[in-house]
């Protein structure tokens, strides 16, 4: 991805990089089906109306419509249509289209592209792939989901081996209760700010609370020591009651924070926080919240966020409470390909690459492909009956580890040889019945490390 790309944003990976992306695509949706989460695809185009219920994000919607469309410009919202730019909104409508013929709790995991007008730089795209696993519910979800959503971000991204990562969790209930309990009643302007931390410092927001929320210095200096609230286990608990706030919001999400960082801490120990900074941005959190970083690559921003939301998706008074992660693999692919923490162990799918002694004998070597993809051996056959040398040296570049040879003895009976071209090795083979070593079977994605 380093790369120049010909359209900036729209990246586009060369065969090899394809390999690691399909590598951490296959293993996330092994991980998420493993955890019994159903996948589904919704249609990449939604109507502007419907894409714009999630906040003031019209400036990075991508519009569409046919090039030569009259009446484009005088179509209302609930007509134009849009490329949606996260799944987490189309997802909603589709619980809501298709809730009698679902099974509740629902629990789904959706692996699409995904279009956002924004501003390209290191780990942001205008298209690119998001990995979406969320539990939704009708009419109340058990907390435990929470639970149960932050141990599958981190057996996931744990399997990927990409180095130490942390899952920061917060709860909007501990936050929004504290905020009151010490008088500031416009919480989601607080949790606004309070969101800017990491980016403006802490006097910065101190003085966005003054100046905006009408907080006192008082009242600035007790939310921000909240914020600098940070445990690897239920020690945070204390900490906050230490402050001296009481409110019944917030005793609830003290509660659910310490069940959710507790059981984690005790599974994952190391990969999860308890971060009472983290408050997201987005209004419809309604409790848990999640962000994810990699270790020594923080400015890259979140690799994985979400949180507990309950009420995005509703149908009058039949409302269906969920929490959902959503995993940028393109912007985690970007770094991996960058920084080089994973490669394949070849360039191309193929194991085997079939060699021609001669020209005629190009259908007899299909009948050889043929036996050994029957037993899912994935192959190539040469084009023309180029030097033996000139053909090996194309499935070296290539990465192949094995050259298949096919000759005639002299009383007519075909003989068949392997050749494996990293040791040199050249045997006698069956195409009924050989197999390579299990590691050479398939491309294999291993970090420098391993």
């Amino acid at each position: 991805m380093a790369r120049k790309a010909s359209l900036s944003g729209f990246p586009e990976l060369l065969p090899e990089e394809r390999l690691i992306e399909n590598h951490v695509l296959d293993t996330l949706r092994e991980t998420f089906e493993l955890h019994g989460f159903s996948n589904i695809e919704t249609r990449s185009v939604e109507t502007v109306d419907q894409l714009l219920r999630k906040g003031e994000i019209d400036k990075e919607v991508y519009g569409i419509s046919r090039l030569l469309a009259e009446d484009a410009s005088s179509r209302s919202e609930k007509e134009k249509l849009a490329l949606h730019f996260d799944l987490t909104v189309p997802f909603a409508r589709y619980v809501v289209e298709n809730a009698g013929y679902l099974n509740f709790p629902f629990m789904r995991y959706q692996m699409q592209k995904v279009w956002r007008g924004e501003r390209p730089q290191d780990g942001r795209f205008r298209e690119f792939i998001q990995a979406d696993v969320d539990v939704v519910g009708d009419g109340a979800l058990p907390f435990r989901y929470d639970v149960e959503l932050a141990l599958v971000v981190i057996e996931s991204l744990a399997k990927l081996k990409i180095g130490d990562f942390k899952l920061r969790v917060n709860n909007r209930k501990l936050s929004e209760g504290f905020y009151r309990g010490i008088g500031l009643e416009d919480t989601a302007g607080v949790l606004r700010s309070i969101d800017k931390l990491e980016k403006i410092g802490a006097d910065a927001v101190a003085q966005l609370l003054k100046d905006e929320l009408g907080a006192n210095d008082e009242q600035a200096q007790v939310a921000l020591k909240l914020a600098q609230i940070c445990t690897e286990d239920t020690s945070f608990v204390d900490q906050v009651r230490a402050l001296g706030v009481s409110h019944e919001l917030l005793e609830e999400g003290l509660r659910e924070l310490e069940e959710v960082v507790g059981e984690a801490s005790k599974r994952a120990p190391g990969n999860i926080v308890a971060d009472l900074s983290i408050a997201r941005g987005l209004d419809y959190y309604t409790g848990t919240v999640y962000e994810t970083v990699l270790v020594g690559h923080e400015k890259l921003g979140s690799i994985c966020s979400g949180g507990r939301y309950e009420s995005l998706a509703s149908n009058g008074k039949r409302t269906f409470p969920g929490v959902g992660l959503s995993i940028g693999v393109t912007r985690l692919v970007s770094r991996i390909i960058a920084e080089k923490m994973a490669e394949p162990s070849r360039k191309v799918p193929s194991a085997v690459f079939i060699a021609l002694t001669n020209d005629e004998q190009w259908s007899a070597a299909q009948d050889v492909a043929d036996q050994l993809r029957q037993r899912k051996i994935a192959c190539e056959v040469s084009a023309n009956a180029a030097k033996f040398g000139k053909q090996i040296k194309y499935a070296e570049k290539r990465g192949i580890p094995f050259v298949w040879f096919t000759q005639t003895d002299d009383a007519g009976n075909l003989k068949h040889e392997v050749k494996d071209i990293r040791s040199g090795e050249q045997v006698e083979a069956n195409p009924e019945n050989w197999m390579p070593a299990s590691e050479d079977l398939t491309v294999k994605v291993t970090s420098p490390a391993t």
